[in-house]
């Protein structure tokens, strides 16, 4: 029998959050993993031995930096299945392909035979019936002005020295990407209509939603 959560939800569910940098997916991730009693999957920022080389130079440094990203989230994404789920995941494997590498190939700072390695490798990995994908991608949505404001907040020296322009190509992007998504069910978020940080309770609705979906899906499975 599937043991489920006090909200009703199963408790071996794998949730993943995504959206543009700044947008607060660290935040949601340990607010929901702590209202559900999960644990938590952050991607390893401090410990990325390419990403200050790639702000510094996005054309010499974009194709190793995503052969990284794709080899830690296809590791993690392998480590939570094995246990049994019961995770909230912070940024998804399908934004790297999605968006990351197509961005910088389109940009000229990936090369063709560069992004077709990288694409050829990402399906060969992900794009099976044998990679377990989330049970859910929780999408968090905001106005452009309301990223650029929460980046700038946040202060990370390397953030703070690219340029607004590409923060602006990234958040077109992005919702460019989610439009289309389907790899798993997709619930959006507008930042604006929740405050985790402030008011804990504004938790309760979300995941009142998260539960619905769920439960959405596991009829249309049947």
């Amino acid at each position: 029998m599937e043991l489920r959560t006090k909200y009703d939800i199963p408790s071996n569910a794998v949730i993943t959050i995504a959206g543009t940098v700044g947008v607060g997916k660290s935040t949601m991730t340990r607010a929901l993993a702590n209202a559900l009693g999960f644990r938590t999957s952050f991607e390893k920022v401090e410990t990325n031995p390419y990403l200050d080389k790639f702000y510094a130079d996005f054309k010499r440094w974009s194709f190793h930096l995503q052969i990284y990203f794709l080899a830690e989230r296809f590791k993690e994404q392998k480590r939570i299945f094995e246990y049994g789920g019961g995770f909230v995941q912070d940024r998804s494997i399908y934004e790297d392909t999605g968006i990351f590498a197509r961005m910088h190939y389109e940009k000229g700072t990936m090369s063709k035979v560069d992004y077709e390695t990288y694409r050829s490798l990402f399906e060969a990995m992900v794009m099976t019936p044998y990679f377990p994908h989330p049970d859910l991608l929780i999408y968090l949505e905001g106005s452009l002005d309301d990223i650029l404001t929460r980046i700038e907040e946040r202060g990370r020296p390397m953030e703070q020295q690219t340029p607004v322009e590409y923060w602006k190509e990234m958040y077109e992007r992005y919702e460019n990407w989610i439009n289309t998504f389907n790899a798993c069910p997709v619930l959006r978020l507008n930042i604006n209509e929740y405050d985790i940080i402030e008011d804990k309770s504004s938790i309760e609705p979300i995941i009142e939603r998260i539960s619905y979906v769920l439960k959405q899906t596991q009829l249309y499975k049947k």
